[in-house]
């Protein structure tokens, strides 16, 4: 066996196992922290077939911000993952006839999956012989896929978007700070002198 599919089969069972932890860990905190494994994990996959980029990109997209927002979220918020927990009890049934299904799909795709007679050919040469992966993905991107990118983007700005209309509440029993009032205050109405006297308080 050689050394690339040593690597290949350590990342993929760390793939496997880090998503099968993250789904049935008690612990919130090890369940991302499980899920930051699967990541680093995937990366590696992403460097054997040649995409170096895809794997900086799933590091520091995902591990970097992602995953350590995940687990400050977990970490920081009182949640009573307990009571949770307690009424997931009467979706189980449900839960396990859709794992069922899932898995009946899976069987039937893999059952009549095929390979192509090309594959490897196509497995081997990722990227044009003349251009390195990032240049070629940059390329497909921004030339032949360029108004799907475009759509992509503008897509996720009107969810972020969405997301804050959605959250934003204001409440009258919260002092705000007014950023105009406070730099158009006058001075001279802002401060009062008061001539304390020796002996005498204000």
């Amino acid at each position: 066996m050689t050394m690339a599919a040593m690597a290949f089969w350590l990342f993929a069972i760390c793939v496997i196992a880090g998503g099968l932890f993250t789904v049935i860990s008690r612990n919130p905190v090890h369940s991302v922290l499980w899920l930051i494994l699967a990541f680093l994990s995937s990366a590696g996959l992403f460097v054997l077939l040649g995409a170096e980029f895809v794997a900086m990109l799933l590091i520091i997209v995902y591990v970097g911000a992602v995953a350590v927002l995940f687990l400050f979220v977990v970490m920081m918020l009182d949640v009573d993952f307990a009571e949770l927990k307690a009424g997931m009890a009467q979706y189980m049934p449900l839960a396990l006839l859709i794992g069922v299904i899932l898995l009946m799909q899976l069987g039937m795709a893999f059952g009549v999956w095929q390979f192509a007679d090309e594959a490897q050919a196509l497995r081997g040469a990722v990227t044009p012989t003349d251009a390195h992966n990032t240049e070629a993905l940059g390329l497909i991107l921004y030339d032949q896929y360029f108004l799907l990118f475009q759509l992509a983007g503008l897509i996720l700005l009107v969810a972020m978007i969405g997301a804050i209309v959605l959250t934003l509440r204001h409440r009258k029993d919260i002092k705000r700070q007014n950023v105009l009032e406070q730099m158009w205050r006058d001075p001279a109405d802002a401060m009062e002198l008061k001539d304390v006297k020796p002996g005498q308080g204000l």
